[in-house]
């Protein structure tokens, strides 16, 4: 489980003071240590996710931890909920300079193809691209009209490789590679950068498929950490993509 620390001193250029950072899929998981890193690095994080209870105790962690923190029950995949999250988002907090999309789910998306449902292809593609194109499409005006900001997509090394048992859920992550790379070159003449996360199995409570041996898997705070890098580069500069891979191989 990952634990929140109290917020450490940092080092010149290693600081978010004054950044609002909106992170999908908060309450747990990847989203959680990504609120947490940024919320040490000093920037307001605003969280959300479907489970209200996971969200709630997230939120009093991350409060307890020293962030400046808000949180909202929000289902991403459909957009009046999406415009009520930003819209409360930037009146409590101020203006989104990082967002991170991260809501994503498994367990539908993982099995072979024809065994699988249309209601399993819709809520796989819902939440892992759906939700990044109507959070993404509400956020970046207001990033356009600032001239500034940094969209984070929490995608996978599912999105560039096959394998069996994983049609939806690669799809989802193929469609994702896609949409961020053309989403990148859409923004950056804003002053917009787009990324991508692309990591392998991480330990957490992501369902649908066995976890391999903890020791030779990623954390959620490696991939927290892969976020910090990025938004902490100068601002000449973007990385468009990180593939996050553990030491030791599986």
């Amino acid at each position: 489980m990952h634990s929140i620390n109290r917020l450490d001193g940092l080092s010149a250029g290693q600081n978010l003071a004054g950044h609002v950072a909106l992170i999908t899929g908060g309450s747990r998981g990847i989203g959680k240590a990504i609120a947490c890193k940024l919320g040490q690095l000093g920037a307001a994080v605003s969280i959300c996710a479907r489970n209200a209870p996971a969200l709630e105790k997230t939120a009093a962690e991350l409060s307890a931890a020293g962030a400046r923190v808000r949180s909202q029950k929000v289902d991403v995949t459909k957009a009046p909920e999406v415009a009520a999250l930003v819209e409360a988002t930037e009146k409590e907090l101020g203006p989104i300079t990082i967002l991170v999309n991260n809501a994503g789910i498994g367990g539908p998306g993982f099995g072979p193809v024809h065994e699988k449902s249309e209601d399993d292809w819709q809520r796989v593609l819902d939440t892992n691209l759906k939700s990044v194109f109507l959070v993404s499409k509400a956020v970046a005006p207001l990033m356009i009209a600032r001239r500034r900001g940094d969209i984070i997509n929490i995608s996978s090394l599912a999105g560039k490789n096959t394998f069996a048992g994983g049609g939806i859920y690669c799809a989802s992550k193929w469609g994702l590679q896609g949409l961020a790379g053309c989403m990148a070159e859409d923004l950056r003449g804003f002053g917009i950068r787009v990324s991508l996360i692309c990591p392998g199995s991480v330990a957490t409570e992501f369902s649908g498929r066995t976890l391999k041996d903890p020791a030779r898997v990623l954390t959620p705070a490696d991939v927290a950490h892969a976020v910090s890098v990025l938004v902490l580069q100068g601002p000449q500069s973007f990385i468009s993509e990180v593939q996050l891979r553990p030491v030791a191989k599986p």
